[in-house]
């Protein structure tokens, strides 16, 4: 399946694409966020949180591996990067296959884990002013809701 991909120059664009990205997500969407620190995952996990009706403020699970918040669908936050080199499963299953939406901050370290299909997003630095967010689909699914994003942008 082919990639999709944007162009953000801010924080608020980055944050603002995936307010947009939000309300195209149902019940069991899983989203995993890859990039290098300060890249912007954990902006655009807010993104989707808000975009989501998420009134609480959102930052970053890094120690306690798992958020949970409450919206108009459950936003499960996760920060899986302190579990790099362990095979220990805190409950993912019960997460992925849940009533809410799952954002997966750090994802390869628990690649044995993920559901079969995801919506993938890497967020990289294009220069110091702007980042690339590509768009990597699972499934048919999460192919209509890239491309839906993408061409809104």
């Amino acid at each position: 399946m082919s990639d999709f991909q944007l162009t953000t120059y801010t924080d608020g664009e980055t944050q603002h694409v995936a307010e947009k990205l939000a309300p195209l997500m149902r019940p069991g969407d899983v989203i995993t966020l890859e990039g290098d620190l300060g890249a912007g995952k954990t902006t655009f996990a807010k993104g989707i949180a808000r975009g989501l009706g998420v009134k609480r403020n959102v930052n970053s699970p890094t120690f306690t591996i798992i958020k949970e918040y409450e919206g108009e669908l459950p936003f499960y936050h996760m920060d899986v990067y302190r579990l790099e080199d362990t095979d220990e499963d805190i409950g993912f299953d019960e997460y992925f296959n849940g009533d809410g939406v799952c954002v997966v901050e750090w994802a390869h370290f628990i690649e044995e884990f993920l559901p079969e299909s995801y919506l993938a997003i890497s967020i990289s630095y294009a220069d110091e002013h702007s980042r690339v967010l590509t768009f990597s689909p699972g499934n048919e699914h999460y192919k209509s809701i890239a491309a839906e994003l993408t061409g809104e942008w």
